[in-house]
């Protein structure tokens, strides 16, 4: 598994902020008013970016060595997995807040404080959930061992073969 890169996390923003964009021109053209997001969504992405790195903690300290506790390698991939997905998660969600903010922006009427307030908090709350999920990714990855010549190799051949 290769780690989650720069690129991929803002093509994710990207896309999030055009999407966001587009719905609210959508809803504006039909009469509508714009999207605004739950209060309780910033809230819900914090809390899954905690949840996400707690999660990630154990991990880190059995391949240290720093915990007696054994791991099993399943459970830290389906972690590094989750950790990648919530940072792909709060990028996108990143995104989507920054084209809904982008489209009130544009609009010659200034919007009400408290649907920007949600938003902003959206924005906030994704970027943290961004944050948490790299940062528990690298808590899941384990050290390189200096008799390695090359990552996978084992005496019977690379891993696969």
């Amino acid at each position: 598994m290769k780690r989650t890169g720069a690129g991929i996390l803002i093509i994710a923003l990207v896309i999030g902020a055009v999407v966001g964009f587009v719905v609210d021109t959508m809803l504006t053209a039909m009469g509508r008013t714009t999207f605004s997001p739950a209060a309780s969504l910033p809230t819900i992405l914090v809390l899954l970016g905690a949840v996400v790195v707690v999660l990630a903690v154990p991990i880190f300290r059995a391949s240290r060595g720093r915990s007696g506790q054994r791991i099993d390698p399943f459970r830290a991939l389906r972690i590094a997995m989750l950790a990648k997905a919530s940072s792909l998660l709060g990028a996108v969600a990143a995104g989507f807040a920054a084209g809904l903010l982008g489209f009130l922006l544009t609009r010659p009427v200034t919007p009400s404080i408290g649907s920007m307030g949600s938003i902003i908090a959206t924005l906030a709350a994704g970027a943290v959930l961004v944050v948490a999920g790299l940062v528990a990714e690298q808590l899941c990855t384990i050290r390189k061992d200096d008799d390695d010549d090359t990552p996978g190799n084992t005496p019977a051949g690379p891993v696969g073969a």
